[in-house]
């Protein structure tokens, strides 16, 4: 019987951020945005079920075979730690880890702007860190609650689905809740957490309208909230957000929004040119009163032209952040101008060499 730990074990040991089973070939590993075969034999059907089985005993198996999809966390014998989903393909079960570091990671080594670190020092109001699956949401949220766990005294209670990062106490009191196991959803566990004195909450995933209203509620009592979404920037993120609530509300929820949210931070992850690995480039957008009355007022896409013209407040377009990575050294000049949302213009701003290198030359 294939073991899963020794799956898990070999991926730590290569390096893998990913790892995704399939019936019908070996197991798969994401390397710095590729995928490699795990040097062992082919996944059958008996071998899918029997690894989700090691991992949830044969209660949560049962829940897993009715419902079709299993989100939960597993960790091997070294203490590496991975977020798993279990599901069905083609009525054959599928797995996908992701690696979860028992490091919390500094802002400053995940080569965030500044201002996500100030954004730390907040009294109250809602702060989104958004990007697309695998773009380092939970890796900079950690970090950010990192900085507030070392600076001040705070309860801080987090919902996740499922807890990611051990977060130790240290100068704050940490509460971590998991779907499932320690509240049955994100609106149940955010209407209990308003009863249980927290300063700070983080909710993993604003994904529905009750979990969205139920965040938004809570940063309109006078908590400091942190929470993420699937969005790739600051103006798609307040569309998201007024759009999934019925028409009727909208004018109420932009009202809300624009009391509430404090800033956007929408990153997406590069391969790094200088060493192996992966660095966020990052849009950031700060709740000025210019940003307030465009989301009040409908205008959400003005957004973009403030962010741009900004800059001395801290905020920065998605195109300036790459812009400046890459005169860093750390991106690839091709990959830049392609994943920019003006490739033609980025070409025009890019020297062939990045600054960093024609210093040193």
């Amino acid at each position: 019987m294939i073991d899963v730990k020794e799956i898990l074990a070999k991926a730590i040991k290569a390096g893998s951020s990913d790892i995704h089973i399939n019936v019908g070939m070996p197991p798969v590993m994401r390397i710095n945005t590729d995928l490699v075969l795990l040097d062992l034999p082919e996944i059958s059907d008996e071998d899918a079920g029997n690894l989700v089985l090691q991992m949830v005993g044969e209660a949560k198996f049962k829940v897993f075979l009715e419902k079709r999809d299993l989100d939960f966390s597993t960790m091997i014998d070294d203490g590496s730690r991975f977020r798993v989903n279990a599901h069905f393909q083609k009525e054959s079960i599928a797995i996908a880890f992701r690696t979860i570091s028992n490091q919390i990671p500094d802002i400053e080594d995940l080569h965030l702007p500044e201002v996500a670190k100030e954004l730390t020092d907040l009294p109250r109001g809602l702060v989104l860190v958004t990007g697309h699956t695998g773009s380092g949401k939970s890796t900079s949220l950690a970090a950010m609650i990192g900085v507030i766990n070392r600076k001040y005294k705070k309860r801080i209670i987090t919902l996740e689905d499922p807890v990611e990062y051990l977060l130790e106490n240290k100068s704050c009191m940490i509460e971590q809740r998991e779907m499932g196991s320690d509240c049955t959803s994100f609106a149940s566990g955010l209407r209990h957490a308003l009863r249980q004195d927290p300063d700070i909450i983080l909710v993993g995933e604003m994904r529905d309208l009750e979990t969205t209203s139920s965040t938004i509620t809570a940063a309109e009592t006078g908590h400091l909230v942190f929470s993420t979404l699937h969005t790739v920037n600051a103006s798609q993120t307040v569309e998201r957000i007024i759009d999934i609530y019925p028409a009727s509300q909208q004018n109420q929820i932009r009202a809300m929004l624009s009391n509430t949210l404090q800033a956007v931070i929408s990153q997406t992850l590069f391969r790094r040119v200088d060493r192996p690995g992966m660095v966020p480039c990052v849009e950031i957008l700060l709740c000025t009163s210019a940003v307030r009355n465009c989301i009040r007022e409908n205008r959400v896409y003005e957004i973009p032209n403030i962010i741009e013209t900004s800059r001395r407040l801290g905020m920065q377009s998605m195109d300036h952040s790459i812009q400046q990575m890459y005169m860093d050294g750390f991106l690839d000049r091709d990959e830049a101008i392609i994943r920019s949302s003006n490739p033609g213009k980025m070409e025009k701003l890019l020297p062939l060499k990045p600054e960093s290198v024609l210093q040193n030359a």
